[in-house]
């Protein structure tokens, strides 16, 4: 999903992410209470509010739905 996520960050300049390695960064699994259920997408606000979460494969036309739907937010 990552090389999927670049490609997609790379048509979409005004797009921020971040990645994080479920094994090494226990603060972060801990802060999005991230499950075993991998990979795990978590859409914030622009205040940092979650507004929407994915978990597993999916197509990247799938994730620029979420992304579309939530851009404004």
């Amino acid at each position: 999903m990552k090389p999927r996520c670049k490609e997609i960050e790379a048509e979409n300049p005004w797009l921020e992410s971040e990645f994080f390695d479920y094994d090494e960064r226990p603060d972060m699994v801990e802060k999005y209470a991230i499950t075993e259920e991998l990979p795990t997408f978590v859409f914030l606000d622009k205040d940092g509010n979650e507004i929407e979460r994915m978990s597993g494969v999916f197509s990247k036309e799938k994730m620029l739905e979420a992304i579309d739907a939530n851009k404004e937010k």
